[in-house]
Formats: structure tokens, C-alpha cells, sequence
């Protein structure tokens, strides 16, 4: 089909309309906000780095086996592979040669030292509400604190025209915009203070929320949709739903909240996965006071419509079972070869040591995703300071799809357990997502 001539003219000039204002609202949008900042101060340093591990930027910036922000994880994306970027202040490969108006806008706008928009992997759309003091607290530790590693970055995988950057200014504009913290009058003081964290630099919903069409974070705060940290699917993770309902956090008290985030662990739960990353890099450094915090603002979510705040257990029929060597239910068998020996025939585990898959709320989520995932490829408790012991799961791929399927149903309907079943396909998908995922890069450093 032949486009008129006049048509033609009038879509090429829309484009190149849409092309310009895009190139330029960067520009509009994140004026350069400049200011002084002692480097060199120590109060502000240190601060800088509680904030930095409160916004878990070693996490995704530190790729397995490589040097300290220096980049290279990767991470997988609809349309392919992105790899985190240097940040340490190299002047030729990372951040050495950004000003503050520089580091500002990256952080808290997503817009690059070149001007041109970040891709929203970097949670800019939570970072945006961090106060002034904050990212000059940031801006100081990283300048006058982080060793500079002299690193390449690694180009994505995302094919063009999906990896062109200036239509993400648009992007930027509809679901990005400036906006500051607002507090809500009916939370007490600390619950204000975990919602400033959770919606913040902790960035929470980054993985928490759900998202839309365009990967936009359906929820950025707690509104009428009750949307925000209801759960979501990311890189083949499925990161609990935080609210207070069943398959959230209504079975979880604000000590295990707070024991998880500084742990790692409690007696019925253990973190793995991207959530591992997490506490090994960001919480586990948090205070007291901000633990608690956030475990008070996350259990006074409310429910979503047609959801319960109390969870409450069917009867256990599995444990005498197990225990009379009655395997008539499918995967029960598969069951107590596999898995009977770490979790127990009551599926209650060892506190601190073998995760309970009895009343253990990522087990009967809504969705079986992690559960799928950890079984195939195992698995390992973080590294932190309250533990001396790091315990892993081995994986059991090997195991055909049917026999996971069933296993894992098995484990979702058991002990008082109530969840949708788990079928061949779903495990099937999961072996895809998991042949899929990209290998971490970790260039050799360059030569000064």
C-alpha cells in the first residue's frame, strides 16, 4: 500500500517533532540543581554510606566476584540483558567526573552525565522523593569514600530500535515525574518513617509492585488501588506480596519482619533468591529504629478487596501421613525421598537452618514462581553478621516436570498449607526463564 505523499510529510515531521521534544526534555524536566559538598567531610561520608546501603546500591552494581560498585550484574529483561553500570569515581569509566548537579539528576531523574534518560532499571522513580541532604550525603561517600575501578561498561542486549534511549524521556515524563514525600496524617511517626524508606531509597516496590504495559510500577505509594507491594514477577522471582492478607504478611508479627530484614532468617522463614542479595548487601546494615519502622508501616497495609487480614490454617492431615508411611497423595512419596530429611515429615524444618514450609506464606503465594524456581536451581541463606553459617539447597532439576509439579503441589496443600496447584507447564516455563538468565560480566580492569 502506497502512503500519500502529503501523509508521509505530515507522520515524518510528527517524528521528528516527537524525536526533538523527547531530546530535549531531559533537559526541562531535571534542570541541574547544583550546590556545594564537602567530599571530605566524615559525618557526611558515613552517612552517605547507611544511605547507600539503605538504597542497596552494592546489590546491583557489584557483579558476583567483581570490584565494589564497579558494575557488570546482569539483569534480565522482557526485551533482554541490561548490565549495571560503574559507579565508583573512575573519571574515564565511572561517576569521577560528575558534579553534583551531575549525580543529582542521575539519582533522583534518571537522567546520564550526557543527558540522556536512564533506563528505568535504576529505581529513579523511588530514589526521586530522597531529600537534598540525602543525595549530598550520597554524592560525598561515593566521591571521597568508594575506591575508584578504572572498568568498561557492557553494552545491552536489547535490540534496536528498543534500546534507543530518547523515547524513554517520554517514559520518564508520564510515569516519573517530580514529586516529593507526603506524609499521611493517620501514621504515627514511625510508621511515617518506614513509608519514607519503603517508598524511598529502600525502593521496595521496585520488585514488589506490580507492573503495567509500559513495566511502569502500577503503584509508586499506598493509594486507593491497593496496588503498591501486592506482588510481582521479576527476572522469574516472584517477590511476596508485603500487604497485610493472607498470602502477605498477615501471618508474620513485626519481630519476624524485622528479624527477616536483619537476618536473613526467622524459625519459619529464610530469604533466597534476589531477596538474599538484599539482606547481604542493604538491610542487614539498617538500625534498630528503621527495621522496626519499616516492619510497622508494612504491617498496617491494608488488605486488598476480597482479601483477609487473618490467615488462617487448614487442618494437617500430612504430618500422621508422612509419619505412617502413607503416600497416597501425589508427590507425597517424591516428597519424603527428596526433601522429608531437611523439612521434616510436620514441614516444619529446623529454625534458623532449614526453611518451614508449614505456614511459610512464600510457599502458598499466589504465585508458585519463587517456589518453582528455588526447587530447580536450590539455593543459599545470605551472609551476614547474625549468623555464622550460611546453609544452601541444593537444586533438583533433574527431577522430569511432572514429578516437581507434584512435589510442589503437594507442599502448597499440606500441613494446613492452601494454594492453586502447581502443573508441568509452569515448571516447564520456569526451566526456560532459568536457561534464559544472563551471565554476570566482570571485565578485566583497565590500565591506569
Amino acid at each position: 500500500m502506497r502512503i500519500p505523499f502529503k501523509l508521509a510529510i505530515a507522520l515524518a515531521a510528527t517524528l521528528a517533532a516527537a524525536y526533538g521534544i523527547a531530546r530535549s526534555t531531559p533537559y526541562w524536566f531535571a534542570p541541574r540543581q547544583q550546590a556545594e559538598v564537602d567530599i571530605h567531610d566524615p559525618a557526611l561520608i558515613e552517612q552517605g554510606r547507611y544511605l547507600s546501603r539503605a538504597a542497596d546500591c552494592a546489590a546491583c552494581h557489584t557483579a558476583p566476584g567483581g570490584r565494589p560498585f564497579a558494575g557488570g550484574l546482569g539483569m534480565q529483561t522482557p526485551m533482554g540483558t541490561l548490565y549495571s553500570t560503574n559507579i565508583t569515581p573512575d573519571t574515564n569509566t565511572g561517576i569521577g567526573a560528575y558534579d553534583y548537579a551531575d549525580f543529582e539528576r542521575a539519582v533522583r531523574r534518571g537522567i546520564r552525565h550526557d543527558g540522556q534518560p536512564l533506563y528505568p532499571a535504576m529505581p529513579y522513580a523511588s530514589y526521586v522523593i530522597a531529600s537534598d541532604a540525602e543525595i549530598k550525603a550520597l554524592y560525598a561517600y561515593f566521591m571521597g569514600a568508594v575506591q575508584p575501578v578504572r572498568q568498561d561498561n557492557v553494552d545491552s542486549t536489547i535490540p534496536w530500535p528498543a534500546n534507543m534511549r530518547w523515547p524513554l524521556a517520554w517514559w520518564q515524563l508520564l510515569f516519573a515525574r517530580p514529586r516529593s514525600f507526603s506524609p499521611d496524617p493517620t501514621l504515627d511517626a514511625g510508621q511515617q518513617r518506614g513509608a519514607e524508606l519503603v517508598e524511598g531509597l529502600a525502593h521496595c516496590g521496585a520488585c514488589h509492585t506490580p507492573r503495567g504495559l509500559a513495566f511502569q510500577e502500577k503503584a509508586m505509594v499506598d493509594d486507593g488501588s491497593r496496588q503498591f507491594l501486592s506482588g510481582s514477577v521479576l527476572e522469574g522471582w516472584y517477590a511476596k506480596n508485603l500487604r497485610n492478607e493472607q498470602t502477605g504478611l498477615a501471618s508474620w508479627s513485626e519481630a519476624e519482619i524485622v528479624e527477616f530484614l536483619r537476618t536473613g532468617r526467622t524459625d519459619r522463614s529464610a530469604a533466597f533468591g534476589g531477596m538474599a542479595d538484599v539482606v547481604e548487601h542493604s538491610t542487614q546494615y539498617l538500625s534498630d529504629a528503621d527495621l522496626l519502622a519499616m516492619a510497622r508501616y508494612l504491617k498496617q497495609l491494608p488488605a486488598r478487596e476480597g482479601r483477609s487480614a487473618q490467615w488462617t490454617p487448614g487442618t494437617d492431615t500430612t504430618t500422621a501421613a508422612l509419619r505412617g508411611g502413607d503416600y497416597r497423595v501425589a508427590g507425597s512419596l517424591a516428597y519424603a525421598e527428596h526433601c522429608q530429611a531437611c523439612h521434616r515429615a510436620d514441614g516444619r524444618g529446623m529454625p534458623r537452618v532449614y526453611p518451614a514450609l508449614a505456614g511459610n506464606s512464600i510457599v502458598f503465594a499466589d504465585d508458585p514462581s519463587s517456589l518453582v524456581q528455588v526447587t530447580l536451581t536450590g539455593g543459599r541463606t545470605p551472609h551476614t553478621a547474625h549468623d555464622r553459617m550460611a546453609f544452601t539447597m541444593p537444586g533438583f532439576e533433574q527431577l522430569p516436570n511432572a514429578q516437581l509439579a507434584d512435589i510442589l503441589t503437594f507442599i502448597r496443600n499440606s500441613w494446613g498449607n492452601q494454594a492453586s496447584a502447581v502443573t508441568e507447564l509452569d515448571v516447564a516455563r520456569m526451566r526456560r526463564v532459568v536457561r534464559d538468565k544472563p551471565a554476570h560480566v566482570v571485565p578485566q580492569e583497565t590500565a591506569q
